[in-house]
């Protein structure tokens, strides 16, 4: 299997910070990051130097890892993002910010990012009135995302509700806590990507 099945916490300690992987755990004091703040594995009694190649490819791993994108999508995003004009990195988190289940994780649907991938397969969201089960969909300005009636009656439903807007809403997203909508207000700006991702780093990888 392509995809990572095993315990997210150690993906954060071998990053050495928290990449927000476990949903509410990661807001407390339980979270493994500020229990056990050396990496996995056997102790070393002494760590080599990282080399350029490594830590670039390191900072790439990291935002694959917080996006829950695999190599071959994120690399579509990264030539997508390198063909137009301006600086790559900046589009680059752009796409990955306006995917469908990063918005609803955004917006507080969803405890995590994998949760929020789980709820959209399961077609629980409208898109400007449609019914849209893609992760990967690329939200545009203006576009509304809505609860769909049937799921309104469900457990995840309540969760949502109790817990929306509790993190924070980004400023390119609005959040109507009464209705349980929200809208995308514009294309996210560098400054709203509240991320610790060095973006030349990952251009750097790509370039070499």
């Amino acid at each position: 299997m392509a995809r990572y099945t095993g315990p997210v916490c150690r993906l954060c300690r071998r990053a050495g910070e928290k990449l927000f992987l476990k949903g509410e755990r990661c807001f407390t004091p339980r979270c493994a990051v500020e229990r056990r703040h050396r990496p996995p594995g056997a102790l070393l009694p002494r760590r080599r130097r990282m080399s350029d190649h490594g830590a670039r490819l390191r900072e790439k791993q990291k935002v694959k890892q917080i996006y829950g994108v695999l190599e071959q999508q994120f690399r579509g995003y990264f030539e997508k993002a390198r063909s137009r004009p301006g600086v790559t990195g900046n589009y680059l988190m752009q796409f990955l910010e306006r995917r469908l289940d990063n918005v609803i994780y955004r917006l507080g649907f969803g405890d995590s990012r994998k949760e929020a991938r789980q709820l959209v397969r399961h077609a629980h969201f409208l898109v400007d009135g449609r019914r849209v089960n893609i992760p990967s969909y690329l939200v545009q300005p203006q576009e509304t995302i809505s609860w769909r009636p049937v799921s309104k009656r469900s457990e995840v439903f309540k969760a949502a509700a109790e817990g929306a807007g509790q993190r924070g809403i980004p400023q390119w997203l609005a959040l109507d806590t009464t209705e349980m909508t929200g809208r995308v207000l514009s294309i996210p700006e560098p400054a709203e990507i509240d991320t610790t991702i060095n973006t030349r780093l990952i251009v750097e990888f790509y370039s070499r």
